[in-house]
């Protein structure tokens, strides 16, 4: 990604030092001034003054990092993979952001984002309430230009204003529409649920070119189906992926802002990100975790392992491109760095791929 050319550092090993201990950063990684490079950014983004209806959203990205000290992220075990040692991930701590104006706001994300993506790099951001998406886009677009959108989400987050407000949480995506920020009939809602204010949302939502996936819908496609109809719907593009933890049912994940009925679970979520290995991911982000409402960090928890499983289908992605280590266990040497280990690096990444996407039923 970066060109970085020094082996990656990794998360703290929880077996010399607990997980209870030691590193406050997201999975314990490294601090971004730890490292000479870095390939994906780990940033959070405490930012809720978009919300419409419970907020609290601001103090997501501190709960979900001391979530993810749960996680042992030597190896993905559904994935085959460990990431952490073919890409180098960095925790780029939080972004300084006024909590009293949204426009400032927006400014200052756009900026922080813009900064860490240099050199093609990406960034994965906690929120923070929806609203957060648009300076994300808006920076991906000055490097990348208009992308695909794939949007987990009960809402689909395309309302025109909310009291006359132009940019909250529910607004983002028509506003990345209007800005040109992403490639027309090539997005897509997976997860939408629930009642919302009319008929026209609807409509206007299908003028913006978006396909929706509602979470029923889910039953009758099934895994392999929901899979199939993102990967058709973005081809090769390159693709923003945002996540509103809110497309999990309130079972799953309670600690929300705006919590509907009827979500999907996180097996079921966790199983669809995990056949997107062909997606050609540029950034993405994680929003609406609200501590305040979650319950021994179900929702934290949650939020943590989508972030890893967002970083394992980097390192998949990176097997792909030379001069890459691989995500081989320690001790492949020159099989890593030959023509042969590259190879067997891309089988094992279209086996993946392909186990995700024909055998779950």
């Amino acid at each position: 990604m970066s060109g970085r050319s020094s082996d990656p550092v990794g998360p703290v090993d929880g077996r010399k030092v607990p997980r209870f201990a030691g590193s406050g950063s997201f999975a314990r990684l490294p601090e971004i001034d730890r490292v000479p490079d870095y390939d994906v950014a780990v940033l959070g983004v405490p930012f809720d003054n978009g919300t419409s209806y419970r907020p609290g959203a601001r103090f997501g990205p501190m709960a979900v990092r001391q979530a993810s000290r749960h996680l042992r992220p030597g190896h993905h075990v559904e994935l085959d993979c460990s990431p952490f040692t073919a890409i180098q991930v960095v925790d780029a701590g939080d972004v300084p952001v006024t909590p009293f104006s949204i426009e400032e706001a927006m400014g200052q994300i756009a900026a922080h984002a813009g900064d860490l993506l240099q050199g093609d790099r990406k960034v994965i951001a906690i929120g923070g309430d929806h609203t957060i998406a648009l300076p994300m886009l808006r920076s991906v677009n000055r490097a990348h230009g208009p992308v695909a959108l794939v949007h987990f989400d009960a809402h689909l987050d395309t309302w025109d204003t909310y009291f006359n407000a132009p940019t909250t949480h529910g607004t983002i995506f028509r506003r990345a529409f209007e800005e040109n920020l992403l490639v027309e009939d090539h997005s897509i809602h997976v997860g939408i649920r629930g009642p919302i204010y009319g008929r026209a949302d609807l409509d206007d939502d299908r003028r913006f070119g978006f396909r929706t996936i509602r979470a029923s819908d889910l039953d009758d496609l099934g895994v392999q189906g929901t899979i199939g109809a993102i990967t058709e719907r973005v081809g090769d593009l390159p693709v923003y992926l945002s996540i509103d933890i809110d497309v999990l049912d309130p079972s799953f994940a309670p600690g929300t802002g705006t919590p509907e009925a009827g979500g999907l679970t996180s097996r079921e979520l966790l199983r669809v990100l995990r056949g997107l290995t062909s997606l050609n991911l540029v950034s993405a982000d994680l929003v609406e975790v609200s501590p305040a409402y979650d319950h021994a960090e179900i929702t934290s928890i949650a939020a943590a392992t989508v972030i890893f499983d967002i970083v394992a289908l980097l390192g998949l992605r990176s097997l792909g491109s030379a001069g890459q280590d691989g995500l081989d266990a320690p001790g492949g040497g020159d099989e890593r760095s030959s023509t042969g280990g590259r190879q067997h690096r891309r089988n094992r990444r279209d086996r993946a791929g392909r186990r995700y996407r024909h055998i779950w039923l």
